[in-house]
């Protein structure tokens, strides 16, 4: 009989990456038809402060958008933990015993679920609040217990 268990940590996206670049098209038509505006009227300047200024938030919303689909997959199959790490279209993955990993529950809010087995330690819960880490590493816990 295959036990499997999975949980997905994601972040909290709250603007899908269509949304994402409409917004950034309406703010750039706005801002530079308002220095366009200001340029004919002999205020030139005010075109090169809004190029960069759209280059500046072109430059956030592009580095919110690499980091949009980051997440943390962690699967619980029989005699396999599975962990996988994405970050940036980057996977890590790690195997480990499940008959052996220990969970380190995080003592700080700026500490990490700790994963440890055989030597190898991963660090997972990146998305989660303190409260949501707490709950998720006692019920790693529990289906960790469960499989032994």
């Amino acid at each position: 009989m295959m036990n499997r268990q999975e949980w997905t940590l994601s972040r909290n996206c709250s603007i899908s990456p269509r949304q994402l670049a409409l917004a950034y098209a309406a703010l750039c038509f706005m801002s530079l038809l308002v220095a366009t505006i200001f340029t004919v009227h002999g205020a030139w300047y005010v075109l090169g402060f809004a190029i960069v200024e759209v280059s500046a938030v072109g430059w956030a919303f592009f580095i919110y958008a690499r980091h949009a689909t980051d997440r943390e997959h962690i699967e619980l199959v029989d005699d396999c933990l599975v962990v996988e790490l994405i970050q940036i279209e980057r996977i890590r993955q790690y195997k480990l015993n499940p008959h052996r990993t220990l969970v380190d529950v995080p003592e700080s809010p700026d500490e990490l679920i700790g994963l440890e087995a055989n030597g190898t330690r991963v660090e997972v819960g990146r998305f989660l609040t303190e409260q949501k880490k707490h709950e998720f590493a006692h019920e790693l816990r529990r289906a960790l217990a469960s499989a032994k």
